[in-house]
């Protein structure tokens, strides 16, 4: 049976197991491991609940039949409940939202450098000026940063912007910004590059992201909620995980969506293109920390490639990521050149 055959079911109507192959965690980072290790931590996690989860039937192959998954070894997932991926590092100091993705939704790791949110304290080294809002309002927009030495990019010059810096509150030598930017924007070094135009040197102290679009500190998950919903679920009690695991369709809401016919996710599934007489509907994303919106004209963003969006099938499956190159509401054509297929 090959991959576009057997299409994923509605969001809402997956077994616990579906979830954990194809889901999405708004994780509350704690302070001191790493984003990679926490990413590890909720692996070793989901594999031990997977095993316990799984029947004959979703084992590829258990009971002498092929229920369409890939699989054969007996471990109780097919796609790879094995793998999870986080959506953006942070560093071991820092919490906040780390959105969490499993199984067969690592695919969609690159399609989550979005804009992010931080509270942060930044900690003068003399007391602050006069006129530090005014100064502070210079750093938004477009600004040059070269990451810090510890960091895990090439240390070459490059431009991130900062959508809004808002001060919060403010004593003699400290303040508490609520900052809103580019992925992969270094808070630590806009902090230093602060310092430096205040006239008085600054570090960051304390630092927490409060958003990682489309996801928001409004409903973080901590891992021993996590712990204690995998085994809740291990017991037969399922509503616990269904409230700390989402599906991984959560982590696109960013994006533009094309709606496609059954039949055409099906060719799509196999790596095909989505031509113009499959696609049923356009809907524009809901509205990022930028401010800026998709258009279905399939116009370049900032003149670069084609935008990004999502496919799914009628029921509000994901079927796969792929770039904007036609009007949906073509007769004929291609609407969506495939990059990622999620099933």
């Amino acid at each position: 049976m090959r991959p576009g055959d057997r299409l994923r079911g509605p969001p809402a109507e997956r077994t616990p197991l579906e979830l954990l192959e194809f889901g999405v965690i708004n994780l509350d980072k704690p302070p001191g491991p790493s984003a990679h290790q926490v990413s590890g931590w909720v692996r070793n996690l989901l594999v031990d609940t997977a095993t316990t989860l799984a029947t004959p039937n979703e084992n590829a192959g258990g009971d002498g039949t092929d229920d369409g998954r890939d699989g054969g070894s007996g471990d109780g997932w097919g796609i790879g409940i094995d793998r999870a991926a986080h959506a953006g590092t942070l560093d071991p100091k820092v919490t906040g939202c780390l959105p969490v993705l499993t199984g067969a939704a690592t695919r969609l790791s690159g399609a989550l450098l979005t804009p992010k949110e931080y509270v942060t304290v930044l900690e003068a080294h003399k007391g602050l000026p006069a006129d530090f809002e005014d100064i502070v309002r210079e750093f938004v927009g477009p600004i040059c940063q070269k990451p810090p030495r510890k960091s895990a990019v090439a240390r070459r010059l490059r431009v991130r912007e900062v959508y809004g810096i808002e001060v919060l509150d403010t004593d003699a030598r400290r303040a508490l910004l609520r900052i809103s930017c580019e992925s992969g924007t270094y808070v630590r070094k806009l902090c230093h590059d602060l310092g430096l135009a205040l006239g008085t040197g600054a570090h960051m102290g304390d630092l927490r992201r409060t958003r990682a679009e489309p996801f928001s500190d409004a409903g973080l998950v901590t891992l021993h909620g996590l712990v204690d919903a995998l085994a809740f679920a291990a017991e037969g009690e399922v509503k616990p995980l269904a409230e700390v695991v989402q599906p991984a369709e959560r982590a696109l809401t960013h994006l533009p969506c094309v709606e496609i016919a059954d039949s055409a996710a099906r060719e799509v599934a196999n790596g095909a293109p989505v031509y113009a007489p499959g696609a049923l509907a356009y809907r524009s994303p809901e509205s990022p920390l930028s401010g800026g919106r998709s258009t279905p004209s399939g116009s370049t963003q900032n003149g670069s490639e084609p935008p990004l969006v999502g496919c799914y099938t009628p029921e509000g499956a994901a079927i796969c990521l792929g770039r904007l190159v036609g009007d949906p509401n073509a007769e004929r054509g291609t609407v969506v050149d495939t990059e990622r297929v999620l099933v």
